[in-house]
């Protein structure tokens, strides 16, 4: 029988180590697709930025020396051809334009190179020496006298529709370079070149395939050696079963722990907060349901009632911060005591947000002391500016504050309750919400811990 059962012990180690393989070599692959798709990018954004470097160097090398005289932009019409044959004399360029300063298009090659290498007519020569304005990339070549890249895609229009729709390419890569003069010290006008980017494309696309597979090699590498690692720990497994059994339990129970640890802390604060004062014992959970429940009368989907969950259960979290005295008070507080328990949404936001699955629950609880008509604390919002979840809340603290007995006051009946939360419909509560809670308390009163008795 013990043997059956060490056998069965074993057994289950072993799997886990293979639970663990499999696991492990899911970590491995998403880890290789997040770090491939960083790289991808980067490599992306070195070769466009290599590459615009490379176009507006050739095109400047090729254009500056005829066109720029000094602090001029200057063509000798007997020199168009001969530039015009420099700037397509690089294959990838397909259209060349040259701009002064303020807008006017200085010089366009009289051809441009089609999809399919074919040099045809340019209309935007026409355009020549007229003032057409420079669009905002250009602006901004000029005023930071650097080159702007972008690619020219579905969509374009204007002068971008030429050259991408007629001339054939299903997309552009465009460069704007500024143009120096020989002593100013701003650019005195700007190149705009359109180059074919299929040669990049599949440079970049090629970079990218060695990246991926270089990625895929080093983490199955590792995931190899992992494996081959897990097998001698399953040799060590059978002849340390016993031992390595319990290990294998306390991990698993480590992992339970390590993953709800933190919700419990900051629900032992909560509960914390609860038993500093019995009349409010039980309070969190009964503004919990009462939040839920409105949320549910107006509609709203999962993710939000989830909010409604946490923000009602841990709404007074910050109260942890405000002395007993104050909190068990059986007489009114003065103003400065008052003044200390108004930081108590703040200092709960605080302790709440800092726990990733509690974040979206923190404007609820910031704000669920705000008033519809501003007067409420501890940013004065007012009207629709406070989060709906806040407000919901909000009215649910309210209302078991008003039906269970404090220090200062006796509970109040639902009826007297439901007439307190209308009168102050528009002024402390939203409407929409006090219109929902007084939909729930005529079909469902029970919810509220008593009965609908007459005020």
């Amino acid at each position: 029988m013990r043997r059956f059962r060490r056998g069965r012990d074993l057994e289950r180690s072993l799997t886990l180590l293979r639970v663990f393989l499999l696991a492990s070599a899911l970590i491995c692959a998403g880890a290789g697709v997040a770090l491939g798709s960083v790289l991808s990018r980067s490599v992306k954004s070195e070769a466009l930025d290599a590459e615009k470097s490379a176009l507006a160097r050739y095109v400047d090398g090729v254009v500056q020396p005829t066109l720029v005289h000094g602090n001029r932009i200057d063509i000798l019409r007997q020199q168009d051809a001969q530039l015009e044959e420099g700037v397509l004399r690089q294959r990838d360029i397909v259209t060349v334009k040259v701009w002064q300063a303020d807008g006017v298009l200085a010089w366009t090659n009289k051809l441009s190179r089609s999809s399919r290498g074919r040099l045809v007519s340019n209309p935007n020569r026409e355009e020549i020496d007229k003032r057409l304005g420079l669009d905002e990339e250009l602006e901004k070549a000029i005023d930071t006298n650097a080159p702007v890249a972008a690619l020219v895609g579905t969509g374009a229009k204007g002068e971008d529709a030429f050259e991408r729709n007629d001339l054939g390419y299903r997309h552009l890569f465009e460069v704007y370079a500024p143009i120096e003069g020989a002593t100013s010290t701003r650019p005195i006008g700007a190149y705009e070149i359109y180059a074919d980017p299929r040669a990049l494309d599949r440079l970049i696309g090629s970079r990218r395939t060695t990246l991926w597979l270089a990625v895929a090699g080093v983490l199955a590498a590792l995931w190899a050696l992992l494996a081959l690692l897990v097998r001698g720990a399953s040799h060590t497994l059978r002849r340390q079963n016993a031992e390595l059994r319990t290990r294998t339990i306390e991990l698993v129970e480590s992992n339970r722990l390590l993953e709800t640890s933190a919700l419990e802390a900051v629900e032992s604060l909560n509960a914390t907060v609860d038993a500093k004062d019995p009349y409010t014992a039980g309070h969190s959970q009964r503004v919990q349901r009462i939040a839920v429940a409105i949320g549910e009368e107006l509609g709203l989907e999962q993710e939000r009632l989830d909010v409604l969950r946490f923000a009602g259960l841990f709404h007074d979290i910050g109260k942890i911060g405000v002395p007993d005295a104050i909190l068990m008070k059986p007489d009114r507080l003065t103003k400065l005591e008052y003044e200390i328990v108004k930081h108590h949404p703040e200092d709960g936001a605080r302790i709440v947000g800092r726990l990733r699955r509690l974040e979206a629950a923190v404007p609820a609880i910031l704000h669920h002391h705000e008033r519809w008509d501003g007067n409420g604390y501890p940013h004065r919002l007012s009207g629709e500016g406070i989060p709906l979840e806040a407000a919901i809340v909000g009215l649910a603290d309210a209302v078991d504050a008003m039906t269970t007995d404090r220090p200062y006051s006796y509970a109040r009946t639902l009826g007297e309750a439901t007439e307190e939360v209308v009168r102050n419909r528009g002024t402390q509560f939203a409407p929409t919400v006090v219109d929902a809670f007084v939909a729930l308390v005529e079909r469902a009163p029970e919810l509220f811990g008593t009965e609908l008795l007459p005020a």
